[in-house]
């Protein structure tokens, strides 16, 4: 069953701003965690949550596996120029919003990361969008754990937990993808 077009624009656009609003409140969230929320705060470090038994991590990775599909969500809804965009807002944010010691691993992860998560969803979405965010969202969170991680702390000591609880909720997204994109056909809902 097909909808008519002019509502699957407005449906498509309505979705890819809801994303949007909720990739940009990833952000606050994860600097605001990564401070203030976990199991374990270190002196002058990040509270950590653990993420698998006997492994912790900064407890802002569950925003940021969060952020990293919620990014091909935009993408796939609003196109190629508002993914660009989103990671441009999202740096701005992360900027702004992290604690001074961490602003350059903050800003400079989420750029890399967001940029390498683009680079493979991308060519892939339109004939995989699952496959897509699967892919996509592995080399991010891994390039966003080393980069922040080294950047912030000097060390790679969390990489493991950071990659798992990153992990976790890409995971977590993957039956809501599955289930959004056979709605999409359906519906007749062409990305963007």
């Amino acid at each position: 069953m097909t909808e008519h077009p002019i509502a699957l624009a407005r449906q498509r656009r309505t979705e890819g701003l809801v994303a949007l609003v909720l990739f940009a409140l990833t952000i606050p969230a994860a600097n605001w965690l990564i401070g203030n929320a976990g199991t374990l705060c270190v002196p002058n470090g990040p509270c950590l949550v653990p993420v698998w038994p006997g492994i912790k991590a900064p407890s802002g990775v569950l925003m940021i596996g969060l952020a990293l599909v919620l990014r091909d969500i935009v993408q796939r809804r609003l196109g190629a120029v508002a993914g660009l965009g989103a990671i441009a807002v999202g740096a701005a944010i992360s900027g702004f919003l992290a604690p001074s010691a961490i602003v350059v691993a903050s800003v400079a992860a989420f750029l890399l990361s967001e940029l390498a998560d683009f680079a493979v969803y991308t060519p892939l979405q339109k004939r995989r969008f699952v496959t897509a965010v699967v892919a996509s969202s592995l080399v991010g969170l891994v390039i966003d754990s080393i980069v922040f991680l080294q950047l912030a702390f000097g060390s790679l000591d969390f990489l493991s937990g950071q990659i798992i609880g990153k992990a976790w909720m890409v995971l977590l997204a993957l039956p809501l993808m599955h289930l959004l994109r056979r709605r999409d056909e359906r519906l007749g809902l062409a990305a963007a």
